[in-house]
C-alpha cells in the first residue's frame, strides 16, 4: 500500500500481521500516487513543488524524472494507462496536462486544455488565481478517450489522446476530485466532486447525478470506491466542504449508495469518522464487498462494503494525525 499523506509517502508491505512500514518524501508535500496496473514495482509520485518521481523497485527508491518537461513542479495527478504501462499522464498547477509514452522517461505537453470557454473562470479557492488538475482517468475501453476533472473548474474529456480537449460531457461534475471506473464494467465510472456525486453507465459519455437524498452537509466528495463485486454498490467520503475535509476544521464521514437513492453514513462501524476526522481515500479490494480507506488515523480494511471496519496493524506516525490524506493505492 502506498499512501500520501500532506508531508509524506508512507509505504505498507507485508501481510496483516506482520506489515513493515517505511516513510519516504518525509517533510515534502506530496499531492498524488499512481502504481502501474501492469507492473506492481511501479510507482509514480507526484510533489508541490519538487517535482515528478518514479520507482521501479516498489517504493525502495525513487528518482526525479520529467525535470523541466512542464511550467512548473507542481505535480497534482497522474494517472498509468491500462492499455499500456509506458503511457502515463501527468498534471500539474496551474492546469497544463502531459504525456509520456516510454513509462516516464519523456514528456509532451498537451495543447488546448487553457483554451477553453470556461478557463477564464477556473479558480482554486486557496490560490484563487490558480487551478490545478486534480484528477485524470483514461478509458478503459479506447487508449485515446481521457478524462481529467480541474480544481476548481471543468471535468474535461479528449478523445484523441490529448490533442483537443472538450467540456461538453452530458450531466458531468466540474471540480472532480476522483474519476474512477469499475475494475469488470468499464462502462460504469464514478466521480467524487466538490459539489456532489455523479456515475456513468456508458464509459463516461454521459453522467447522472443521483444524490438528491445525500444530506446538504455532505455534499462536498473527496473520494470513491466501487464495490468489486457489485458495480451499484459505493462508497464515497463526504464532507460539508474543503474546511471540514482538509484542515483544522476537519468533520468528515464515509458514505454508501447501493444504486436505489438513498444514502447511508457509515458512522459507528469501526472506522474513525466525524470531528476530527479528516477526508477518506478509499480504494477496492479484490473481493466482493471488500473496500480499504485511509484517513488520519490509520489504514482501515471492510470485507462487507462498509458495515464493519477493522484497522490495520501498521505503524502510524503521530504527526499524520494531523494530516489529510491526498492519494492511496493498493496493491492485491
Amino acid at each position: 500500500m502506498y499512501v500520501v499523506m500532506r508531508e509524506g509517502l508512507l509505504v505498507v508491505t507485508g501481510d496483516p500481521g506482520d506489515w513493515e512500514t517505511t516513510t519516504r518524501f518525509d517533510g515534502q508535500h506530496v499531492e498524488c500516487v499512481e502504481v502501474s496496473p501492469h507492473d506492481p514495482d511501479r510507482v509514480f509520485v507526484g510533489t508541490f513543488g519538487d517535482g515528478l518521481y518514479r520507482s521501479d523497485d516498489g517504493g525502495e527508491t525513487f528518482e526525479r524524472i520529467a525535470e523541466g518537461a512542464a511550467e512548473t513542479e507542481q505535480y497534482t495527478a497522474v494517472a498509468v494507462s491500462p492499455h499500456d504501462p509506458d503511457v502515463v499522464w501527468a498534471g500539474i498547477e496551474p492546469s497544463r496536462l502531459y504525456l509520456s509514452e516510454d513509462g516516464g522517461d519523456t514528456w509532451e505537453a498537451r495543447p488546448g486544455l487553457v483554451d477553453l470557454p470556461s478557463a477564464d473562470d477556473w479558480w482554486f479557492p486557496p490560490r484563487p488565481d490558480s487551478h490545478r488538475v486534480r484528477s485524470i482517468e483514461v478509458s478503459h475501453d479506447d487508449p485515446d478517450r481521457v478524462y481529467a476533472g480541474i480544481e476548481l473548474g471543468a471535468f474535461v474529456v479528449s478523445t484523441d489522446r490529448g490533442e483537443t480537449w472538450s467540456e461538453d460531457v452530458p450531466g458531468a461534475r466540474v471540480d472532480a476530485h476522483q474519476i474512477v471506473t469499475h475494475p469488470d464494467d468499464v462502462d460504469r465510472m464514478y466521480v467524487a466532486a466538490g459539489h456532489g456525486y455523479a456515475e456513468s453507465h456508458d464509459g463516461g459519455r454521459s453522467w447522472s447525478q443521483p444524490d438528491d437524498l445525500l444530506p446538504e452537509e455532505s455534499h462536498h466528495l473527496w473520494s470513491v470506491a466501487p464495490d468489486p463485486g457489485d458495480p451499484d454498490t459505493i462508497l464515497t467520503s463526504t464532507s460539508e466542504d474543503a474546511f471540514t475535509a482538509h484542515f483544522d476544521e476537519a468533520d468528515a464521514t464515509i458514505h454508501r449508495y447501493q444504486g436505489d437513492g438513498a444514502w447511508e453514513a457509515l458512522d459507528d462501524r469501526g472506522i474513525p469518522t466525524g470531528e476530527g476526522v479528516r477526508a477518506a481515500v478509499l480504494a477496492p479490494g479484490r473481493e466482493a464487498g471488500e473496500f480499504y480507506a485511509v484517513n488520519n488515523y490509520g489504514i482501515y480494511r471492510t470485507g462487507d462494503a462498509g458495515d464493519a471496519w477493522t484497522r490495520l496493524d501498521v505503524d502510524w506516525p503521530t504527526k499524520f494525525e494531523t494530516q489529510d490524506p491526498r492519494g492511496f493505492a493498493v496493491v492485491l
